[in-house]
């Protein structure tokens, strides 16, 4: 009498003594994803510093987007993704309006910083056309995988931005 009746099922707890050492490796994994926001990857990929994105002329590029765009790409669109952007990206689908998945070809191509022209990406390489659209679909927009990465001019910052190594956001 006078106690309050639970509702819903009881909740079985695992043991005091597990709980209390699941505590320790717990924070230490918080620790180590969250300290100072940075990520490390492995090889192949290239870490790059913050300073990459710094203010330039153009945002955090030298300059606007180039004006004639493969695939029918919005310069305008591309301008404010690439270089006055940090965090986003065109919306999901955007290539799928554009000539993009019915150009490409079935060997890998060439793809290019869209505001210096240096080759960012060649696509597909170890996967065929069909499973990189696929890929590309699911996660709504062009998906490369690190083997397709030009490393060379390409950089991923502490906190997972993709990026040129002359500013220009990818990702």
């Amino acid at each position: 009498p006078g106690s309050i009746p639970r509702r819903g099922p009881r909740r079985e707890r695992a043991p005091r003594d597990l709980r209390r050492g699941l505590v320790l490796p717990l924070a230490a994994a918080c620790f180590v994803l969250v300290v100072m926001g940075q990520t490390k990857y492995g090889p192949p990929v290239v870490m790059g510093s913050e300073d990459i994105m710094g203010p330039k002329a153009h945002g955090t590029c030298t300059q606007p987007v180039q004006h004639d765009l493969r695939f029918g790409c919005d310069a305008k669109t591309a301008d404010r993704i690439c270089c006055f952007n940090r965090h986003y990206a065109e919306h999901s689908g955007y290539a799928w309006g554009t000539s993009w998945p019915t150009e490409i070809p079935e060997e890998p191509i060439n793809y290019y910083d869209s505001v210096s022209g240096k080759q960012l990406f060649r696509a597909p390489v170890g996967r065929t056309k069909a499973e990189f659209l696929k890929e590309s679909k699911a996660h709504g927009w062009p998906s490369f995988r690190d083997a397709e990465v030009n490393w060379e001019h390409v950089r991923v910052l502490g906190d997972g931005e993709t990026v040129s190594v002359d500013g220009t956001h990818l990702g």
